[in-house]
């Protein structure tokens, strides 16, 4: 009688777990994966390593299919894929490392010589702000037909699609900007 319950209990927990769609991110999987690749300098070690650490990646994979990703499903949020609270340094354009924190609402940049620079978005909003020097002031705005509203350097506003001739628009008006500002 026990295991006639116990094989019916497994299932219904099986068949619980093979049909929520729970399609998530993979995080410890693609964490593994990432971290493969940058290994070290050469694609021929970091295939070395990997067939080394091949039974590493289907522990991954199954610990993600079953509760990670289970996890995400429930809760929205899968406690692997999160780096809320993480600092990276990311090499800018200058040439110069960039301290980049990722918090729950955007990102907090701060500069080689001190300076913070954070992007933060407001759900309610459906908006991008930067808050530099204790100036809070709105990037850019999702508009509900699909376009959003860019806030230019001078401070006007102009309405952009979301495609090459919106970035190209955006190019062209800041370039306007700055040419009427040096005179």
């Amino acid at each position: 009688m026990i295991k006639k319950h116990l094989k019916v209990a497994a299932i219904l927990l099986s068949a619980t777990l093979l049909t929520t769609s729970c399609v998530g991110s993979f995080g410890l999987f693609n964490k593994l994966a990432s971290w493969n690749k940058e290994a070290t300098g050469s694609k021929i070690l970091n295939e070395l390593i990997f067939i080394v650490i091949a039974p590493a990646y289907a522990v991954c994979s199954v610990a993600d299919v079953f509760v990670l990703n289970t996890i995400e499903f429930w809760t929205g949020s899968n406690p692997m894929a999160s780096n809320v609270g993480k600092t990276q340094q990311v090499k800018g354009q200058d040439g110069r490392y960039y301290a980049v924190k990722t918090l729950t609402d955007g990102y907090e940049i701060t500069a080689p010589d001190g300076d913070v620079l954070t992007f933060v978005y407001d759900k309610a909003n459906d908006s991008w702000s930067k808050i530099q020097n204790g100036k809070t002031t709105e990037i850019l705005r999702f508009n509900e037909d699909g376009t959003v509203k860019m806030t230019l350097p001078a401070g006007e506003t102009i309405d952009v699609a979301l495609n090459d001739a919106g970035v190209s628009q955006v190019r062209a008006a800041v370039a306007t900007d700055n040419f009427w500002a040096m005179r």
